[in-house]
């Protein structure tokens, strides 16, 4: 397929994941002041991140095969549309009910999003020498964008109040909407089949939102019981339907598998160490929202940096297993040293040197988990690739801000005394040195030592 300006179609999907990455973070900083306006309790805070990511994750497959049946531009520019729509709700709500109600529909909105744009990039990149450097750009945008939200929420909540960090996303939606209709081309997979897996979309998603609720604490074992019930009913289902929303026979692609392993395990202990940090900065250290929000400039930066530089250049010459592991041990290294916070602790003191070598290792890892996770796909599997690798993601987000976050309300036990809340933000970062040590024994039991050429011929020969 022939696309006239590549890079702008590029620029343009990756700004609209950028957008939907920085949306995990951007409310964080401002939810403690949304809390108190609103009247939400600890527990209740967050569901403000939970609900999105949670229905993001439980819809992203379904999403997937939308792209591939209906037109992934269609989807995508709808999928744009309705998360403007939805972010102005937020701004305009009255309830932390409705905030919670809002997030959801943004999730909803990415879950369509995400893996339209994506498999657009893969598509449009086919064959294209120049597929390492646009996953390289595509990874530095998704590993910074987090951290990007962080800041930019700070710095929204000081200067303009917590409905603006909803605000911001409308007249951004609108207008890549409008230029995706002139910058993307509208690609179709070819497949013929009809139908779709609506069986499957509401067991996956009913399932996993039960079991998140079960981690978090507030259901009890009939959540889990329930959760288990509804995803083993979504298994069967996918092993008899005739147009499955997943197919099972996809996991028997090695690279892709373990790809999808990595991009679970690895936010599952981040997302939260960004949470714990918000917290920690301003409720220990006293920081403003801006100052919590520009305490985590550094590791935006270094994820950007080594992603759109060192990673594709790690993949070609060390290849995806190296890369990773490598990419997971620095996070490792990093995450661990976040447990010397106290009381007294500062920027210079106890955040800086963690936060420049887990953004090392992030950028390193997640090109690599991407390119691994995305290129075994064949040409009517596109979508559901991306919308798995994305499901991965969302689900260990979930998955993780409520067992972390959890422990961390466990050994706080409602105190607000500074000593109390670290000591619960230092579980909460043991779990994330645990997780993160399961990701690294992932990436190097698991990951092919293919080098990043030979994954390239794999793909051009699949999607030829």
């Amino acid at each position: 397929m022939t696309v006239p300006n590549k890079w702008g179609a590029l620029a343009l999907l990756a700004a609209a994941q950028f957008v939907l990455i920085l949306d995990l973070t951007i409310t964080g900083v401002a939810t403690p002041i949304l809390g108190r306006e609103l009247h939400l309790k600890p527990q209740e805070l967050s569901w403000i991140t939970t609900a999105y990511t949670l229905v993001f994750g439980g819809l992203l497959l379904l999403g997937g095969r939308l792209s591939d049946y209906l037109g992934r531009r269609r989807v995508f520019v709808a999928g744009m549309l309705l998360f403007a729509a939805a972010s102005l709700a937020g701004s305009l709500a009255a309830t932390g009910t409705l905030v919670i109600a809002a997030r959801a529909v943004q999730g909803l909105a990415g879950a369509l999003v995400a893996p339209a744009a994506l498999s657009l990039v893969m598509t449009i990149f086919k064959d294209d020498p120049q597929l390492n450097k646009a996953m390289g750009v595509w990874g530095a945008v998704g590993g910074v964008g987090g951290a990007a939200g962080v800041v930019l929420g700070g710095l929204l909540t000081d200067w303009f109040g917590w409905r603006s960090v909803f605000f911001v996303n409308v007249p951004v939606g609108v207008v890549v909407a409008v230029l995706a209709v002139r910058l993307l081309p509208e690609i179709l997979s070819g497949e013929t089949r009809g139908g779709f897996d609506l069986a499957g979309a509401v067991t996956s998603t009913g399932g996993l939102a039960m079991l998140t609720y079960a981690v978090e604490g507030s259901g009890g074992l009939w959540a889990g019981v329930l959760a288990a019930a509804l995803l083993a009913a979504f298994l069967v289902i996918e092993s008899r339907s005739a147009n499955p929303l997943m197919p099972l026979t996809i996991f028997r692609k090695r690279q892709l598998s373990a790809g999808n392993v990595l991009m679970f395990l690895v936010p599952a202990a981040m997302q939260p160490i960004f949470f714990v940090l918000t917290l920690y900065t301003q409720l220990v250290l006293g920081y403003s929202p801006t100052q919590s929000g520009l305490s985590m400039v550094a590791i935006a930066v270094t994820v950007a940096v080594t992603a759109s530089t060192a990673g594709g250049r790690a993949l070609s010459r060390y290849g995806v297993r190296a890369t990773a592991a490598i990419g997971v041990a620095f996070m490792l290294a990093g995450v661990a040293l976040y447990l010397r916070i106290d009381v007294d602790g500062g920027f210079l003191s106890v955040l800086l040197a963690p936060e420049l070598l887990s953004g090392f290792g992030f950028g390193l890892m997640v090109v690599a988990a991407t390119v691994a996770a995305t290129a075994e796909a064949a040409p009517g599997e596109a979508g559901l690739a991306s919308g798995l690798m994305n499901v991965s993601q969302q689900t260990g987000i979930s998955i993780g801000m409520a067992v972390l976050i959890s422990l961390a309300a466990g050994v706080t036990s409602d105190s607000t005394r500074p000593a109390d809340l670290v000591t619960g933000y230092q579980t909460a970062v043991w779990a994330a040195v645990a997780i993160l040590g399961a990701a690294l024994a992932a990436a190097l039991l698991m990951l092919p030592r293919h080098r990043t050429a030979e994954v390239s011929e794999e793909r051009a020969r699949q999607l030829a």
